[in-house]
């Protein structure tokens, strides 16, 4: 018998949880290669001068075991609040403020766990660090636990506009197959909804992106290492023009389609599965 997702039941913490760590772990392994080749694409020193395609899998521990934690705290932040939001705003229209709401509210809490590893994750992709754990050493030894949290401010204005575009999204979409089937979503359905939203969200959102790997990628003490994503893009133009600021967005849009469907089909079938075992 084919299972249905629930929309209109509050998701339990243990849920989530497992459910978010799950989607995370499948997603950020699996289509790990492209966003290598993303992030060299919008490295300052270039694709070519940064590794192009060898050793696309630099950076792999560190996002493997970061990958879990992450997006489980999304998760268990996004459905907290939506279902606490849900409980208060019964106007069925007035829904997708919630979801935007509880989506930033995810994004602020996981970007604790999300930007150290990834700090780690592309200094490894870009750099001449043999593995994870050298890059960790370094950033450590000469940034001292700061850090770890360089570029903070940058992730999450680049994560809360795309979870604010591409949650609701999701979620209209899966309301609008709920409706014309009369039954809720399945896990692939909702997959399908999570690619389409994602690569929108992507899309949209790539200039953020891009000024969030340059701060990353700067050098201690460099005007650019100071966060401020305006100047960022402003060199960025400067440098590359208007066209500089999509820099690896094709790499970004397949990465984040497939991403998108992969993390909340996985999602969505993890909690189903795990809503029957966790009763």
């Amino acid at each position: 018998m084919e299972e249905f997702v629930a929309e209109k039941t509050q998701v339990p913490f243990k849920v989530a949880l497992l459910a978010g760590g799950a989607a995370g772990t499948a997603v950020d392994v699996i289509l790990f290669p492209l966003d290598t080749i993303k992030t060299r694409l919008q490295s300052e020193a270039g694709f070519i001068k940064s590794g192009g395609i060898r050793g696309v899998y630099s950076g792999l521990l560190s996002a493997a075991l970061g990958s879990a934690p992450g997006a489980a705290l999304f998760f268990v932040a996004y459905e907290t609040s939506k279902g606490i939001y849900g409980s208060l705003v019964q106007h069925e229209r007035l829904q997708s403020i919630g979801h935007m709401m509880a989506a930033t509210l995810g994004e602020v809490t996981a970007c604790l766990v999300r930007v150290p590893v990834e700090v780690v994750k592309q200094r490894t992709q870009v750099f001449s660090t043999s593995s994870s754990l050298e890059s960790f050493r370094y950033t450590l030894r000469s940034e001292g636990l700061r850090g770890f949290y360089r570029g903070y401010a940058s992730t999450v204005m680049r994560e809360v506009p795309f979870s604010v575009i591409q949650f609701p999204l999701w979620e209209f979409m899966k309301s609008k197959v709920s409706e014309k089937t009369g039954q809720p979503v399945t896990a692939w359905q909702s997959s399908i909804c999570g690619a389409v939203a994602g690569g929108t969200s992507a899309a949209i959102t790539t200039p953020l992106d891009v000024a969030k790997t340059r701060i990353i990628l700067a050098k201690k003490g460099s005007t650019v290492a100071k966060g401020d994503i305006g100047f960022v893009l402003r060199q960025v133009i400067h440098e590359r023009g208007l066209p500089g600021l999509f820099s690896g967005m094709v790499p970004r849009v397949v990465w984040i389609s497939i991403g998108g469907s992969i993390f909340l089909g996985v999602y969505e079938k993890v909690k189903i599965w795990a809503s029957s075992v966790l009763k």
